[in-house]
């Protein structure tokens, strides 16, 4: 692991600018493997964290280009397609804990948009509920899937806002800042389509997550992914949203996994997914992660914003 204050020369088209806080100050965080995709295979490259506003990103050269996300190079990327059974089966989890942690803001009646919604998970679930949907990715893959659903798709949040700007109550961008070229101008972009005080919920992997504490030789090699170009902790998330005008109403960190993960980290030093230790039980993984959640160590972050009256 690097040091954290390290500040050495590096290639100024891997970090240019800031484009949060406009800093051009870079401090090396991880240099070495990172994530290539599925697990099991890696790059060799580094991360760096702005002086300005603290926000951590992949060197350019390494990231996914933009393309890969309307063609079906990021699903392959990854290990996935445009399957629609197979997406619920890795994306109906996720859909339960926003919604979850949301509560008790209620959908019904409501315009909704998500953007990056891929395969429409999060908007089955809340389906019955909102006046309308609006459903924003630039996968063409799923796009079929979702207009026979009777959802109404756009390629990007742009094209949304030719018939929705000003009109939305409630977006969602889960686990999306990650992939954008500028966050800023991303959530920027979402701020448009809201009403007046209009709220978007926004989620993404904890750089704080405690197994990046525990682990500091081992863990970054996962965590750190050439598809994710942002690393962010809730101070600098909270700064990219009031960068693009929003209010932060609350900042809330969310565990998806029980004490048996994180202490197999521990043991194997590699990802176990769900496995279990026939000595933790679920009043275990409970305590787990309440700890987490409430010391801000958990592995995801969600912020609740609102656009300016």
């Amino acid at each position: 692991m690097a040091d954290p204050e390290e500040a050495i020369e590096f290639d100024p088209s891997d970090f240019p600018a800031c484009p949060i806080c406009g800093t051009d100050r870079w401090l090396l965080k991880h240099s070495g493997p990172v994530r290539d995709g599925a697990y099991g295979r890696s790059v060799s490259s580094s991360i760096r964290s702005c002086a300005g506003c603290g926000v951590e990103r992949l060197a350019e050269g390494a990231c996914l280009e933009s393309v890969a996300y309307r063609e079906d190079t990021y699903r392959r990327h990854v290990g996935q397609d445009h399957d629609i059974g197979r997406h619920y089966a890795s994306h109906d989890e996720l859909a339960l804990f926003t919604l979850q942690t949301i509560w008790p803001t209620s959908l019904r009646g409501k315009r909704v948009a998500d953007v990056g919604c891929g395969g429409g998970s999060l908007l089955d679930h809340m389906r019955g509920l909102p006046e309308q949907i609006v459903a924003v990715d630039p996968a063409e893959g799923f796009a079929q899937s979702l207009i026979s659903r009777g959802y109404r798709w756009f390629p990007t949040v742009g094209k949304a806002a030719e018939e929705f700007a000003g009109q939305i109550d409630v977006a969602f961008a889960i686990q999306v800042i990650k992939h954008v070229d500028d966050p800023r101008e991303f959530l920027d972009s979402i701020r448009s389509l809201l009403k007046p005080d209009g709220q978007c919920v926004v989620s993404t992997p904890n750089r704080a997550d405690i197994l990046m504490e525990l682990l500091p030789d081992a863990f970054p090699a996962f965590f750190y992914r050439t598809q994710h170009r942002w690393a962010f902790d809730a101070d600098s998330l909270s700064a990219c949203a009031r960068a693009a005008g929003f209010h932060v109403d609350s900042v809330r960190h969310v565990h998806r996994y029980g004490m048996a993960n994180s202490l197999l980290w521990l043991r194997d030093k590699k990802p176990s997914g769900r496995s279990s230790l026939e000595a933790i039980d679920g009043s275990a993984d409970a305590l787990w992660r309440m700890w987490l959640e409430s010391t801000g160590r958990a592995d995801n972050l969600y912020l609740i914003l609102r656009a300016p009256s």
